[in-house]
């Protein structure tokens, strides 16, 4: 099956063309990408229409683009195709991009929350591949969660399912989803940088000078990637920050596993790079909080497609609405 992805983020947007079926994904060709924020949102979805234009132009006359997907953070509509002012998309506000896509380009168009397109992603050619019941946290600069349950994309009453990162596991915390103590507070890069700081400037008042943060004018310079080199390096406030991600990360899957009983919980980024430094901990918690069958029942591993996640993503969400409408 021939189809397109448009990836849009907050950093940027861009459309790739692929041959998807159900052993395998390859991108064929990937069109320029496009700083977001150098375009207003419309200006932005001309640019898209143009590359999906030319991606039709390169492919023989006896081939035909099924469809294009479309993955982008929320909140959104995926039932009417309506991106509802993500707060990373500024000014993307109720731009119905599959009316737009379709007029322009005569193709069908789909629109899916980004952790869920990866979900998808994950789930058919990842690993979570073989699971009817699965889970993907996305563990980056927030942290969301794409839903599969008996083999379908769960997305809820008002697509706002998965929206894992806005859970209270403290009172107090790093913040996270606009929450003091939140599940993204304590499990995301931006939170891990916050509780770095805080840590360190603590360490820095007791008279220590840890290597992650010699001086205080070296606090603004801390991030969850400078704390996960420092980690593996053997830096012993490093290593307790991510026993600390570890723990609340336990305590927010504990919960996961046992309202939804998966088979498997995927978890990308941070998660995936650093997961010696924090899984143990976490995995601690979940065996003395879950309960005993649903623990047995689900296995926790990190992102099978690693970073290359994002660039199928979008493909996927093409080829699971066309497999729906087969269906």
């Amino acid at each position: 099956m021939l189809v397109l992805g448009v990836d849009i983020g907050g950093t940027k947007c861009a459309v790739s063309m692929g041959e998807v079926s159900k052993e395998k994904v390859e991108i064929l060709h990937k069109c320029k990408t496009h700083d977001t924020k150098s375009y207003s949102p419309y200006e932005m979805l001309e640019r898209i229409s143009d590359d999906i234009l030319n991606c039709k132009k390169l492919i023989s006359a006896d081939r035909q683009i099924q469809g294009i997907g479309i993955s982008c953070g929320g909140p959104l509509n995926s039932r009417t195709g309506v991106i509802l002012s993500p707060p990373n998309l500024p000014k993307w506000d109720n731009i119905n991009i599959t009316s737009f896509l379709k007029e322009r380009t005569g193709l069908k168009a789909w629109l899916c929350n980004d952790a869920n397109a990866c979900a998808l992603a994950e789930w058919k050619m990842g690993a979570g591949r073989g699971c009817s019941n699965m889970i993907f946290l996305t563990f980056g600069t927030g942290l969301g969660a794409g839903i599969i349950l008996d083999d379908r994309l769960y997305t809820g009453a008002s697509d706002m399912a998965g929206e894992i990162g806005h859970i209270r596991l403290s009172d107090y915390g790093p913040v996270g989803y606009g929450k003091m103590g939140s599940f993204e507070g304590f499990c995301s890069g931006g939170g891990i940088s916050q509780m770095a700081k805080m840590m360190a400037l603590e360490e820095l008042q007791l008279g220590n000078k840890p290597s992650l943060c010699r001086d205080i004018s070296d606090l603004g310079r801390i991030t969850a990637k400078k704390v996960g080199l420092a980690a593996k390096s053997g830096d012993a406030l490093a290593i307790n920050i991510l026993k600390n991600v570890g723990v609340k990360l336990g305590y927010g899957l504990s919960i996961l596993i046992d309202i939804l009983n998966p088979e498997r919980i995927v978890i990308g980024s941070i998660f995936a790079r650093c997961y010696d430094q924090i899984w143990p901990w976490a995995e601690q918690v979940i065996r003395n909080e879950t309960l005993c069958a649903a623990r047995k029942a689900c296995k926790v591993v990190p992102s099978g497609l690693s970073e290359s996640v994002g660039d199928i993503a979008a493909l996927m969400v093409a080829k699971y609405n066309m497999d729906l409408e087969i269906k």
